[in-house]
């Protein structure tokens, strides 16, 4: 049977070797907690940024076992000054709001958006193969482009003039209802995912219809340049987000569909995290979309000026979203 004197030592020898196995953690947290402290967070790596808030926690625990221990105070003190600066570091960049959104739009809402690419683009195919179909259908049948677009559309055409002429003499007004009615409709194309994807197939089957109408009768009465110069600028922005959000919704329909090797409720949430992220982005894109609509598009600027905005829209989107992202923070 050990003596107390034996039971104490080994004591001791048992707490020195639990240190000695803590103290390589508690290393690499200060080193990350000092480039972290030199960059600002911002010379650590995704990684890095998940591995400090790893060693966070197990740090937080340790100093819990080592207040327990009264020879250990020197030792608890110091391992509660580095807890202190992580804390620091961990809780005020949460308060740079502004700054990760920043990142979050720069870099990774690229991959993230690429990484759905495949769901964005079945929902342009489906609006680009219905305005086709329309299209078609139109010159074979006038009165299938009247069921479509309406009286108020067809008395305008007919009279030759654009039915969005008013548009310019309430612009503020205007911009902010097209807004709304952008973002509702991109909104309902999202959410009709949770019609197991059926809902948003249906409304970007329903838009392509609308825009493959309203091309032929225009071109038919001889204001092809008219539509597209009033489309051009904002159009360049606001139908690749309705194609985004349609990407969203038949991104949760195919996991509410195919789970795959997940359970169903795990396929669904899955879905649902990856979908918000990619329409994460659209909001600030429909904002710009629906400024534009209300004020330059229906607007006397020349001609070239709308499809040189809407062109250079395009295109800074597409760097945007398909640029090289070398490292996600």
């Amino acid at each position: 049977m050990l003596s107390w004197s034996q039971s104490r030592s080994m004591a001791n020898i048992l707490s020195n070797s639990w240190i000695q196995k803590r103290r390589p953690y508690w290393d690499r947290l200060a080193s990350l907690v000092a480039a972290a402290d030199q960059s600002r967070l911002r010379g650590l790596s995704r990684a890095q940024l998940r591995e400090l808030a790893l060693l966070y926690r197990q740090t937080a625990s340790d100093l819990s076992t080592l207040r327990q221990d009264r020879t250990s105070g020197a030792l608890a003190a110091q391992v509660n000054q580095l807890m202190a600066r992580a804390h620091h570091i961990i809780y005020s960049s949460r308060k740079s709001s502004w700054r990760n959104l920043w990142i979050f739009f720069r870099d990774t809402y690229p991959v993230v958006f690429r990484s759905q690419f495949r769901f964005t683009l079945a929902a342009t195919l489906m609006m680009l193969g219905a305005a086709v179909l329309a299209a078609g259908f139109s010159v074979a049948n006038p009165h299938f482009a009247y069921s479509i677009l309406g009286p108020g559309v067809m008395s305008s055409v007919e009279r030759h003039e654009m039915w969005t002429r008013s548009l310019v003499t309430v612009a503020p007004q205007a911009a902010s209802g097209i807004m709304t009615n952008n973002i509702t409709v991109s909104i309902l194309a999202f959410a009709g995912g949770l019609l197991f994807g059926f809902g948003s197939v249906y409304l970007m089957f329903t838009n392509g219809l609308m825009l493959g109408a309203v091309a032929v009768v225009c071109q038919q009465a001889g204001m092809s340049i008219p539509l597209w110069s009033f489309v051009a600028a904002h159009g360049s922005l606001e139908l690749p987000a309705i194609a985004i959000a349609g990407g969203g919704g038949l991104r949760i329909g195919y996991g509410m569909l195919f789970p795959g090797n997940y359970r169903w409720k795990d396929s669904v949430a899955l879905a649902g995290r990856e979908a918000v992220r990619l329409v994460s982005a659209i909001v600030p894109m429909l904002i710009v979309a629906g400024s534009l609509e209300g004020f330059l598009s229906p607007s006397d600027a020349p001609v070239w000026v709308k499809f040189g905005v809407g062109a250079i829209l395009f295109t800074a989107l597409n760097v945007w979203l398909f640029r090289p992202v070398r490292r996600v923070v």
